[in-house]
């Protein structure tokens, strides 16, 4: 499956929740197989974990917090040259395939 956002772009969120809806943050992961993006700073999940003694591990109890993931079409990639949420093009040439922003045309790799 292709997608045209990796891990590292900056991107900004369009839809979804009414805190996050806005928000911009890098990619810390894609999961191609499921189409869902983690970006760092939103969709913020709070996991009780409770104490766990297995062997000479101990795990400390409290309440963890995670980002959780978000649906890629809820996100857009922000051009790093006009600093804007864009859609995203693809240009071949001899060198190979790059990623161009729709409005500016600006490389974006």
């Amino acid at each position: 499956m292709k997608v045209k956002i990796r891990k590292g772009d900056t991107v900004e969120i369009i839809s979804g929740k009414l805190e996050d809806k806005g928000k911009r943050g890098e990619v810390i992961n894609v999961m191609l197989d499921s189409r869902r993006v983690v970006v760092q700073g939103a969709n913020i999940r709070t996991k009780h974990q409770k104490q766990v003694q297995a062997g000479n591990r101990q795990m400390n109890p409290g309440r963890i917090q995670f980002e959780g993931p978000v649906d890629i079409s809820n996100v857009m990639l922000v051009c790093p040259k006009c600093s804007e949420a864009t859609r995203v093009a693809v240009q071949r040439d001899e060198t190979g395939a790059h990623r161009v922003c729709k409005s500016c045309e600006a490389a974006i790799d």
